[in-house]
Order: structure tokens, then C-alpha cells, then sequence
């Protein structure tokens, strides 16, 4: 149990880790940023744009941003990916809380393996999901992205590069998806030493009753 223990604590760091990346990812304005693909050295100005907001950097120097004005009229891909990164943050943190009761019962005491195995289990199926879900938006967001910089038919003024949003919701979703493949993996090591869930099956398997119905 030394090593699940590890395990364990390692997946809290690494899923801790994670839910901050997703906040931070889901809040920042760089998912497309500006792309200069002219042979001008000189830019004025750098246009960010996210989920919620656009802004122009003029000059490294002033920045103004401007939210949405209105939610149906965003783009359908937007209003998903919007969805998508605000239950990722809602899973995120419901995942590190679980993480934290698993760390906790985890150490000897009187609620035995069973009641382990429970929070260690839901903990790693809610990061699993929970980096998926960022990885959708963020990927295709991606995809997009560099679809358009090598489409000649799209303005050179419309080409947009891989923001800075883009990165932290990568390792983001990489990191909950580590923390909850060592969750999962501590979960079935534990079930393991623990031996059969159902003892009395086994008892009643011994005693030639009728078992192969139950």
C-alpha cells in the first residue's frame, strides 16, 4: 500500500495542478492570436481572441478588451467549447475534492478497503473524463487554427497562431489524465490485495449450494 499511497499523492499534485490550468485556460483570451505571416517587421497591434472576450495589445503597451455582446449571436463551435471548458472547471474541481477524501481514507482506519477503493475510484473516473473534456475543445480549436494558416483561399488579415490558452489546456488535460490513470491503477491494485468484493459467494460456493445463479 506504500506505493498506491505515492500514487496517490502524486495523482492530488498532478490533478491540483490540472484544475488550475483548466481555470486558467477557460478565463484566458489567447486561444487565436494574430499571425504575421508578411515580410513587415513593425506590429502595432496583437488581437487575442477567446471564449469570452477579444483584445488589442497595441504596442506591448495598452491593452483593451471587450466581452461578447451577445450569446446568440456567437458561432455554434464557440457556444460548445464555452460548455465544454465550464464543465471541465465543475468536474475539475469536484475531481480534486474526491482526490483529496481518497488521500484521506486511504490511511489506516476502521472504514476498511471498500470504502477506498470508492473515493479512489470516483476520483480517477472524474479526472479522466475531466481532461477529456478540455482536450475536445482545445484540439479542434487547434485543428482550426492551422487548417486556416495553410488555406490559401483564407485573408492573410484572418490567419490566426496557436494561443497561449491553447498550451495550458494541453498540459492541463494531460496532467488530470495521468492523475486519473494513477487513481484507476491504484484502485485496481487495492481491489486486488483485497481479495474477493463478496466473501460470502465464496463460502457459499465451498458449502455446494447454488451458486452460479446468484
Amino acid at each position: 500500500m506504500g506505493s498506491c499511497c505515492v500514487l496517490q499523492l502524486t495523482g492530488l499534485i498532478l490533478g491540483g495542478v490540472g484544475m488550475v490550468g483548466t481555470l486558467a485556460a477557460t478565463a484566458m483570451p489567447q486561444w487565436r492570436v494574430s499571425a504575421y505571416v508578411d515580410s513587415n517587421i513593425v506590429v502595432f497591434e496583437t488581437i487575442w481572441e477567446g471564449l469570452w472576450m477579444d483584445c488589442i495589445s497595441q504596442l506591448g503597451i495598452r491593452l483593451q478588451c471587450k466581452f461578447y455582446d451577445s450569446l446568440l449571436a456567437l458561432p455554434p463551435p464557440l457556444e460548445a467549447f464555452r460548455a465544454l471548458m465550464c464543465l471541465a472547471v465543475g468536474l475539475a474541481i469536484l475531481s480534486f475534492l474526491l482526490a483529496i477524501v481518497g488521500v484521506k481514507y486511504s490511511q489506516p482506519s476502521k472504514e476498511g478497503p471498500q470504502a477506498v477503493s470508492i473515493f479512489i475510484l470516483a476520483a480517477g473516473a472524474a479526472f479522466l473524463l475531466t481532461g477529456t473534456l478540455v482536450l475536445v475543445p482545445v484540439s479542434w480549436t487547434g485543428g482550426s487554427i492551422v487548417r486556416d494558416f495553410y488555406d490559401p483561399q483564407v485573408p492573410v488579415p484572418l490567419k490566426r497562431e496557436l494561443g497561449a490558452a491553447l498550451f495550458v489546456g494541453w498540459a492541463s488535460s494531460a496532467l488530470q489524465l495521468a492523475a486519473g490513470a494513477m487513481y484507476c491503477h491504484c484502485w485496481c491494485r487495492a481491489g486486488a490485495a483485497a481479495g474477493p468484493r463478496y466473501p460470502w459467494l465464496a463460502r457459499a460456493g465451498g458449502s455446494g449450494g447454488v451458486h452460479a445463479y446468484v
